[in-house]
């Protein structure tokens, strides 16, 4: 019998050795006999297979039809908690790691011929569409950990109803709402200023009118363009005067409130007003971050967290990024020349970080509790080796909450 070395280890942090095996017969059949046991015990698998990385239970999946099943099912996913802490995110589709001495590359976005857009990200899966006029576009949901993906069909209606739609957006938790849902808003034929509502299930496979409804007048519904899925709803940025989210189970649109000072600017409060900077979630937690004095020389920010039950918001973090002003003085605090991309929370209160963009299109991440901060990347050098379209209409000016998407790795199937 041939034996045959490892030219890699098969798990990450498993290394092999040069000590000697003993290779005699019953050596070998106790072995089999071991792999034997442990591979018709599916209790006993599951317990190693818990234990192992995302991108182990990946590959494992193509061992056998069975362990394909038994990796793929709800219960083993829902005890699957091995997962990395958000290691990066895409920007204009391009990958960024939060840590670039320990990266974990995702697979590449799934290719179309006319080039795709992502249009959101949700706890691992993305909403993709194809770069085509707006009655022709596809969409699909796609797993860039497991390359899985499923398209959309075209919601109901033809040409004249897909050329309305004003948003779609992905709902999908691996607790709360394992069967992703798309939420698509779009103009009712009879009233163009009535919204209807449409909601695909990957449960059903197919559309369902809401009877829920709603009227927005220009240029209101313009702000609706991009939505987070927290706590079984989906909540636009709040960059207008009367926010909403949408509530999947009920199919009920609810107003969404502010913190006083975050307000204040929604209501017109002048130079000394807050200004909203970012908007998003993280590990189940719901963050508005506020810069709340336009007349401080000193940058600090407010990092506000969501009440589990919509009542109202709590100040998570005060920050005082004056050291940060040091190590970066091209950050002007009065004009606003920074952005703030994404915040992070740790399975730790100590791993938590935000990352932010400066002028020169650097990205910056900062620790929250030891207020540490690293560039992790220089977005004009990505954009210049890998772009291959004009740069300038994509460098010159702020980056859009809609073109920031995190990528979490999870090993659910659809």
């Amino acid at each position: 019998m041939k034996t045959h070395a490892l030219s890699r280890p098969l798990v990450r942090g498993f290394q092999p050795t040069q000590k000697m095996v003993n290779t005699s017969p019953t050596t070998k059949k106790t072995r089999n006999q071991s792999g034997a046991l442990i591979g018709s015990n599916d209790d006993l698998l599951i317990e190693i297979l818990l234990r192992l990385p995302v991108i182990s239970v990946v590959r494992f999946k193509s061992v056998s039809k069975h362990w394909l099943s038994l990796l793929s099912q709800r219960p083993f996913t829902l005890m699957y908690k091995n997962v990395s802490i958000s290691p990066g995110f895409y920007i204009h589709n391009k990958y960024i790691p939060f840590d670039v001495d320990n990266q974990i590359v995702p697979l590449e976005i799934y290719p179309h011929a006319c080039g795709i857009r992502i249009v959101q990200s949700c706890n691992g899966l993305l909403l993709c569409c194809t770069l085509q006029r707006i009655q022709e576009r596809k969409y699909y949901v796609f797993n860039p950990t497991t390359k899985q993906i499923a398209f959309i069909p075209s919601i109901p209606g033809g040409r004249n109803v897909r050329n309305t739609i004003t948003f779609m957006g992905l709902a999908f938790h691996q607790t709360d709402c394992v069967h992703y849902k798309v939420v698509c808003f779009h103009h009712a034929q009879h009233d163009e200023k009535l919204f209807q509502i449409q909601i695909y299930s990957s449960d059903a496979r197919k559309w369902k009118i809401s009877d829920e409804s709603f009227s927005f007048s220009a240029p209101y519904y313009e702000s609706i363009g991009s939505g987070v899925y927290w706590n079984q709803a989906i909540y636009w940025a709040p960059f207008s005067a009367t926010p909403l989210y949408f509530k999947i189970d009920t199919e009920e649109l609810q107003s969404l409130s502010f913190p006083i000072e975050a307000a204040v600017e929604s209501l017109g409060g002048g130079p000394n007003g807050a200004m909203r900077l970012y908007f998003g979630e993280s590990r189940g937690h719901l963050h508005l971050v506020v810069k709340a004095d336009r007349s401080e020389t000193h940058l600090h920010l407010n990092v506000y967290e969501m009440l589990n039950d919509c009542s109202g918001w709590f100040v998570k973090y005060r920050l005082d990024l004056d050291e940060l002003l040091n190590s970066y003085p091209e950050i002007s605090t009065r004009f606003y020349k920074f952005q703030v991309l994404d915040v992070v929370r740790g399975e730790e209160e100590d791993e938590t970080f935000m990352v932010f963009m400066i002028p020169g299109n650097k990205i910056i991440r900062y620790n929250v509790a030891d207020k540490s901060c690293k560039q992790i990347y220089d977005l004009w050098l990505l954009l210049k080796k890998k772009q291959k379209y004009d740069l300038s209409s994509v460098i010159d000016g702020p980056i859009e909450h809609s073109e920031v998407h995190r990528y979490i790795e999870t090993i659910v199937s659809f």
